[in-house]
């Protein structure tokens, strides 16, 4: 796995809240939104920061945070195709992580998985192969 983080992504309990301090307040301006779920803000050339309605991360990383006490954050590190998100989910299984959601087709269209490290820090492992995704690996010096 190359060091390379491509989405920070933080668990919001509120997202209109959360879109009015960074989208209406600071002036950052979404390079994807879906209302109610999630809003994505580039922060670098090849780095998105991820905005997400906290249940719908909860389901999505396998748990409620708190009862599990998982951090409300993921690291997500982005792949130019499928073999490599299955490349990676294996290297990370053979270093001692924990699969938490195997690697699979999501309903978004892309292809991605999530391990947890040592301490229970989620990594995205991902494929998007949506307009973002393709920027993202282009800028990132992938595509």
């Amino acid at each position: 796995m190359d060091a390379r983080i491509t989405f920070v992504t933080l668990a919001v309990r509120d997202l209109a809240a959360t879109r009015r301090f960074y989208v209406d307040g600071l002036g950052w301006q979404p390079a994807f939104e879906a209302p109610g779920e999630v809003i994505f803000v580039r922060v670098g050339a090849a780095v998105m920061l991820s905005l997400w309605d906290r249940a719908a991360f909860e389901a999505e990383v396998g748990g409620t945070a708190s009862e599990r006490g998982i951090p409300p954050i993921t690291l997500a590190h982005n792949l130019p195709d499928v073999a490599g998100v299955d490349a990676v989910m294996a290297d990370a299984a053979a270093a001692g992580g924990e699969i938490v959601v195997p690697a699979a087709h999501r309903s978004w269209g892309g292809y991605s998985g999530y391990f947890a490290d040592p301490d229970g820090f989620r990594w995205e492992i991902a494929y998007n192969p949506g307009p973002l995704g393709v920027e993202l690996m282009r800028d990132a010096g992938l595509a």
